[in-house]
């Protein structure tokens, strides 16, 4: 599939860069964090291009090999002419998980290249600069117990099992969020707050990074939002989700990427395309509004910037 050029590509031609991002030390580590769509890959492509430094990936995402274009992936050429890791390394089908990404991050920071770590997946970036609780593997048929239970008698099911506290401490909207909670619960019989207690040191300490938190205003986040699911079409996001469609299992982690599964049911004739569009664009939105309420309660040490 060609790729004439990507939405990362056409912003990093008007992302204007303030003064203080441009005086950051050339060795000093580089975080950049927001919602989707708040344009934080133009911004590190634009530092990488001004300063020099290796970009790394830190969205759940955009690590598996299977859609490059749904997840707002560096295209081909953006990664022969930029330093990139952690990108589409990962098949579809297979499980990936914070502990997955923090193991593999660690080697690439002794670099000689700058880090530039960027991506939406908040965990990624408070394991790294807050320390990962060391919990065990959760079991296949547990994960699938909880699982099932989520498909049957919906999240309110797996909620009621939970400590208060817990309940109070997790985005209770987010089912990634309540199943691995369940999860840790269900097979420890500890929750998973008394779990992340024990947290080892962390990787980096935050206040020797530049962390960088993208404002962008809702509306304007919003008509982003839909004008680069557009881009998307016109770059052939309908034939990547046509390859998918042959291969496709509900079950499969890569599907969680926000639009997968309603551009696989438009390939297979079950949506519309005004449909697609619609329920793609609202499904980012919420995604995008999450995303900021998280945001806002775990990192209120972050430098804001909007671009």
């Amino acid at each position: 599939m060609r790729i004439k050029s990507s939405f990362n590509e056409k912003m990093c031609a008007i992302l204007i860069i303030p003064k203080w991002i441009k005086d950051i030390p050339r060795d000093q580590t580089i975080l950049i964090t927001g919602p989707t769509a708040s344009g934080k890959s133009s911004l590190a492509t634009a530092i990488a291009e001004k300063a020099g430094g290796r970009i790394i990936n830190a969205d759940a995402l955009q690590v598996f090999k299977n859609w490059r274009i749904l997840t707002a992936r560096p295209t081909a050429e953006e990664e022969r002419r930029l330093s990139h890791s952690l990108y589409g390394h990962i098949e579809g089908h297979a499980s990936y998980s914070v502990g997955h990404w923090l193991r593999e991050v660690i080697p690439i920071l002794k670099s000689q290249l700058r880090p530039i770590i960027v991506g939406g997946t908040g965990l990624y970036f408070t394991a790294l600069t807050k320390g990962l609780a060391t919990i065990p593997e959760i079991p296949l048929d547990i994960k699938s117990d909880s699982e099932k239970k989520l498909k049957k008698w919906g999240l309110n099911s797996l909620i009621r099992d939970l400590d208060v506290h817990t309940k109070n401490q997790i985005d209770l909207q987010n089912p990634r969020r309540v199943l691995r909670a369940w999860q840790v619960w269900s097979h420890t019989g500890r929750s998973i707050l008394d779990w992340q207690k024990d947290t080892p040191s962390p990787t980096l300490s935050l206040g020797a990074c530049k962390p960088i938190l993208l404002s962008v205003e809702n509306n304007r986040l919003n008509h982003r939002i839909e004008q680069r699911f557009k881009k998307m079409i016109e770059l052939g996001v309908l034939d990547e989700a046509r390859e998918n469609a042959q291969k496709w299992c509900p079950d499969t982690p890569s599907l969680r990427a926000i639009g997968a599964h309603e551009l696989i049911s438009h390939a297979r004739g079950d949506l519309s395309s005004l449909e697609t569009f619609e329920q793609v664009s609202i499904a980012t939105k919420q995604l995008a509004k999450r995303q900021r309420t998280w945001f806002r309660s775990n990192m209120k040490e972050w430098i804001n910037f909007e671009p």
